[in-house]
């Protein structure tokens, strides 16, 4: 086990750890959460190896395996899939001794390291390997395309399947799923739920915490404090706790009643409709953990727009796209007719690369459409969170800049005041002070730039926010004012986000963008989670399909098929034997050699015909499950007497906790039957 007794911990002058204890059990999957700046990073540093403790005693099993996603983009023209394959450590160590054995002609150490492969699973590195990369979004041509042919995202993307590839006691995460999309953070939850290690992971999703944990670490004001239970958990232990304290209570008051007020008005605004259920759920959270989210030191608001044109905007026939620099369009959506009203909370879905960013940017006029218009409303002002902050902002310029260079944008069109004092006074709301306000914005963090953006973006009061991926570099409490803000904003939202609890709590109806088209999503993220899975195994079975056509020699049929196609030549008007040449019959060699070939189809598909079955059968039970679950949850929002309450709830929990481990194996058996697919 991993034990600190009375650790201090430093960083220069700054003590973030201050004589704390705590221990951290084999096979226990902890969140370790606090506010930015509070030791997260650094408490991962002291268990890896890269700070010490300044005082007290920290112990971690010497013969441990760690493993970790390395920080750096590589720069690499290896093949994807060798990449992978290199993280497995032990497997790297064992390949290096059989070279070592085999240069020296070493016949027993080279009998040694044969053993050691089999047992370091040689026999199925590559699979593993590319199932893991399958699973983080790439797509099959991609495998063995050379690493530096991909973008930044998608490079850290392969090295956290590197981290994943290593064998491990210890799996430390830092913010695993920045460069994920729903669809490979879904694969990601399932595959860590089934890691048997010691699991460390610093994330700011608070759906993904939920997942994947069972223990959540809290640091706050340089103490370290344990609790029992995933993210969601702990916050109802540390409201409690907060209410326990009457001082601090008494202080939240005000805000816990503005809290209150703010949640009874947009669950009364809240349809009956499906993804509305969904956003009241979410705000009946907030209400519960009322203390936590008063305690937060940040929040904002984004100030009533000057006019609320409706529609905001009309699509019409458009397509989307981009320019390349040799002057070719690439159209990535077509014939797309859609309108914006006044006050709609959209969300907006679809995985990596099938045009959400494309849509977005169109709409915030930084693209043009391809083809087709999109006519504006009267009087509207865009509020645009682009997912690179660097996009908007100027690497060069500090916080101070950027603001008096907007209030010189927008000028006499501006109702708020431009004065250099006003404009220091209104960047410290957003955290922001003292030297700060001259601090170099290439200098600071991903969670300052968003901060900026966001300050900007508030200031400049739009009507339209047009938000992509906003959350990648915010803290869980600068999250929760967000999602409070845009509740609370009188005009339209369009969110891009992989923030699952921001689009419940801000979301009212979804748009999905996917194969060229953009179109309503009839259902809420719990529906979306389902698509998700039933469109991995449709891609699954159209890879199999693909792979199991043989490029075979001609058949009797096929021949039949040359023939006609030579009559049809010659009764054109041209002799055939210019244009054929007649096929000759199959030696006996091509005849044996298919007939080995078909032999071992029908074996494969004997062998995986097990699989393919417990896949069918889940697909039938995952639907009665779920059929079960809404009965239930309908009988216990109705009165009934205790005894009936404890049923409901022993066969809800039975529905639920079945309904997971069948989605788990859904996973297990789509990754080997794409595997024995691939291999055929």
């Amino acid at each position: 086990m991993i034990t600190l007794k009375n650790v201090i911990l430093r960083r220069g002058a700054k003590v973030l750890l201050d004589r704390v204890n705590t221990t951290i059990n084999p096979g226990e999957h902890v969140g370790l959460v606090g506010r930015n700046g509070a030791g997260k990073s650094s408490l991962f540093a002291l268990f890896n190896g890269g700070l010490h403790e300044d005082g007290g005693d920290f112990f971690i099993p010497p013969q441990w395996r760690m493993s970790q996603v390395a920080q750096d983009m590589p720069e690499t023209d290896q093949p994807a899939t060798d990449f992978v394959v290199a993280g497995d450590t032990r497997l790297m160590e064992v390949q290096a001794q059989l070279a070592q054995a085999e240069a020296q002609d070493d016949g027993m150490a080279i009998a040694h390291a044969y053993t050691d492969l089999h047992d370091a699973g040689a026999h199925d590195a590559v699979p593993r390997a590319q199932a893991l990369i399958l699973g983080l979004g790439f797509k099959v041509p991609e495998l063995d395309k050379p690493v530096s042919s991909f973008s930044g995202g998608w490079r850290m993307r392969l090295q956290l399947a590197r981290a994943l590839m290593c064998p491990s006691d210890l799996l430390l995460l830092d913010e695993p799923t920045n460069h994920l999309d729903l669809d490979a953070l879904v694969w990601l939850e399932a595959w860590l739920k089934r890691y048997e290690g010691t699991m460390i992971v610093i994330s700011h999703d608070r759906e993904f915490l939920d997942a994947v944990t069972d223990v959540t670490l809290h640091i706050d004001q340089a103490q370290l404090t344990r609790y029992g239970g995933n993210y969601s958990k702990f916050e109802d232990l540390r409201a409690e706790q907060l209410e326990l304290q009457q001082a601090s209570f008494a202080k939240q008051q005000d805000k816990i009643a503005h809290l209150q007020k703010f949640i009874a008005r947009f669950k009364a605004k809240a349809s009956k409709a499906k993804q509305a259920q969904s956003r009241v759920k979410a705000l009946e959270r907030m209400e519960k953990i009322a203390p936590v989210l008063a305690d937060a030191e940040f929040t904002f608001e984004f100030k009533e727009p000057t006019n609320l044109p409706n529609p905001m905007l009309a699509i019409s026939d458009a397509s989307f796209g981009y320019l390349g620099e040799d002057g070719v369009e690439t159209t990535i959506l077509h014939n797309v007719s859609r309108s914006v009203l006044a006050g709609q909370r959209i969300g907006i879905l679809g995985a990596n690369g099938q045009g959400k960013s494309t849509l977005v940017k169109t709409i915030a006029r930084t693209m043009a459409p391809l083809a087709g218009t999109i006519t504006e409303g009267k009087g509207l002002q865009i509020g645009y969170f682009a997912q690179q902050e660097l996009d908007v902002l100027r690497p060069q310029e500090n916080p101070l800049e950027h603001m008096i260079r907007l209030a010189r944008e927008l000028g006499p069109n501006s109702r708020e005041p431009s004065r250099e004092q006003d404009l220091r006074s209104y960047l410290g709301s957003f955290n922001f002070s003292g030297d700060m306000v001259k601090q170099s914005v290439g200098s600071m963090s991903g969670g300052e730039k968003a901060r900026l953006v966001l300050a900007m973006i508030v200031w400049q009061r739009p009507n339209l926010l047009l938000l992509d991926e906003p959350t990648n570099h915010l803290d869980l409490a600068t999250r929760e004012a967000l999602s409070m803000a845009l509740n609370e904003f009188e005009g339209t939202v369009m969110l891009v986000s992989h923030d699952r609890a921001l689009l419940r709590a801000v979301c009212d109806e979804f748009w999905m963008v996917g194969r060229g088209a953009v179109g309503p999503f009839d259902g809420d993220l719990d529906d979306y989670q389902r698509y998700l899975l039933d469109e991995a195994r449709r891609q699954r079975e159209l890879a199999r399909s693909e792979a199991q056509a043989p490029a075979e020699e001609a058949t009797p049929s096929a021949i039949q098929s040359v023939a006609a196609s030579v009559s049809a030549a010659s009764a054109g008007g041209k002799k055939s034997s210019e244009k054929w040449a007649a096929p000759s019959a199959p030696s006996p060699d091509a005849r044996e050699q298919r007939r080995h070939a078909a032999q071992a189809r029908a074996q494969q598909a004997q062998a995986l015909r097990p699989l393919r079955q417990e896949l069918e059968r889940i697909d039938q039970r995952l639907p009665q499950l779920a059929q079960e679950r809404t009965e239930m949850e309908a009988k216990l929002s109705t009165h009934l007497a205790p005894a009936d309450i404890a049923e409901c709830g022993r066969r809800l929990k039975a529905a639920v906790e079945e309904t997971q481990r069948l989605e788990e194996r859904w996973l297990e058996l789509s990754a080997a039957l794409e595997a024995a697919a691939q291999a055929a």
